[in-house]
């Protein structure tokens, strides 16, 4: 491949990237999009609706255990390819989806994306980063973000209101058709990328001796369980402290999630000079909205402002959390941006556990302190974390 400038590099990145971050789009919405669908869907099949929700974990629990050992296995391969199969693996078991008859088809057609899930999060966060160059890694990789972030705010409202409007097997055939298409065009206009180096499982799993990427990989967890200790029980606050009617719920959680986009992009460009120095300050950010939102829920515009810069934080700490963790390793970087999404899972999994036992303990109305106090671990841990870093 011949050389070319920064410059020319990073342009001539943006049309695969762009489409990379539609794919992410469409991926992580098959996950969470299933939230929205579950009433009808269990009416549907007749089954309960504590039934259906089990379609969620076991996607989730499939994603925390697949991830890591699959994406060493599959990181050596030609990412073209990788993502061309993955994104049409996507379309077949939405299509089965759309057509399950009974919960084991469906089970089926929930597990099997599953498994290539964390593979697509881990490779294409790298190959973004690789299509964009050293220099614009970050602000790609955010890009690649900017549609996993859009996927993670928007596709449990998208999912209740497509439901209510077309139902769920529509929407299940709409993802199935967007990821072919988009399969289809990335197979079309991405770029031929340099292949990773077949490395033994062995030899990729050396990072999981080195201090400084555990220590970051930590880091994941607890600023993870931060962000989900509040934000888990966001439609709660928005209902019952914010007095937001019910029916309006799902177009607040759109409007958090579309303000918080601005943290997207202000991560991307943070990211690129100091990972850890960006975490620390979004953090802050974090803990400042859930500490202040909470206590302003009735005041009107200063609720609004406080939602904003929660919001912003929230948002931008995805990039930043996964340019954080690969840039802690010298080799087996998707292995490890494999691991950060199975670290921010069980951040996720612990901050609505915690939530959870805040609310009947102290109440909802506390349950802000407690996010914002385990903010407040994950700002201690930055230096601490830094003290790692070999020279």
């Amino acid at each position: 491949m011949s050389a070319v400038s920064t410059t020319d590099r990073a342009a001539a990145s943006g049309l695969p990237v762009a489409i990379l971050a539609v794919a992410a789009f469409l991926i992580v919405t098959t996950e969470y999009l299933i939230v929205g669908l579950l009433p009808a869907l269990a009416r549907d099949l007749g089954i309960s609706i504590s039934a259906a929700g089990q379609f969620v974990t076991l996607f989730a629990v499939t994603v925390a255990l697949s991830g890591p050992p699959l994406t060493a296995a599959l990181s050596h391969l030609d990412r073209k390819r990788l993502f061309v199969g993955i994104l049409f693996i996507f379309a077949a078991s939405n299509a089965l989806a759309a057509v399950a008859s009974n919960v084991w088809v469906l089970a089926v057609a929930r597990f099997v994306p599953a498994l290539a899930l964390p593979v697509f999060w881990g490779t294409a966060s790298e190959t973004a980063a690789e299509l964009a160059g050293p220099a614009k890694a970050g602000q790609a990789v955010s890009r690649v973000y900017l549609g996993i972030s859009a996927a993670l705010l928007f596709g449990i409202p998208l999912g209740t209101l497509v439901a209510n409007a077309v139902g769920w097997r529509i929407a299940f055939w709409a993802l199935a058709a967007a990821s072919g298409a988009m399969a289809l065009a990335l197979a079309a206009v991405m770029p031929p990328v340099a292949r990773a180096p077949r490395m033994h499982l062995r030899e990729q799993a050396r990072i999981f001796r080195e201090p400084y990427f555990l220590a970051n990989v930590a880091l994941s967890v607890v600023v993870f369980t931060a962000m989900f200790t509040a934000y888990t029980y966001l439609a709660d606050i928005l209902e019952r402290l914010a007095g937001v009617p019910s029916t309006r719920v799902g177009w607040w959680l759109m409007g958090f999630g579309a303000v918080g986009l601005v943290g997207n992009a202000l991560g991307g460009r943070m990211v690129d000079r100091s990972p850890l120095r960006a975490t620390g300050v979004f953090v802050a950010l974090l803990v400042l909205g859930m500490a202040v939102s909470l206590p302003l829920a009735r005041t009107g515009w200063p609720f609004l402002v406080s939602l904003a810069v929660w919001s912003i934080a929230y948002t931008a700490l995805f990039p930043v959390c996964q340019v954080r963790v690969m840039h802690s390793v010298k080799h087996a970087k998707a292995l490890a941006g494999t691991t950060n999404v199975s670290a921010a899972n069980a951040g996720i999994a612990v901050g609505a556990v915690l939530g959870g036992v805040t609310i009947p303990a102290l109440g909802l109305a506390h349950i802000g302190y407690v996010a914002a106090a385990a903010g407040v671990v994950a700002l201690a841990l930055v230096p601490i974390v830094a003290r790692y870093r070999s020279p």
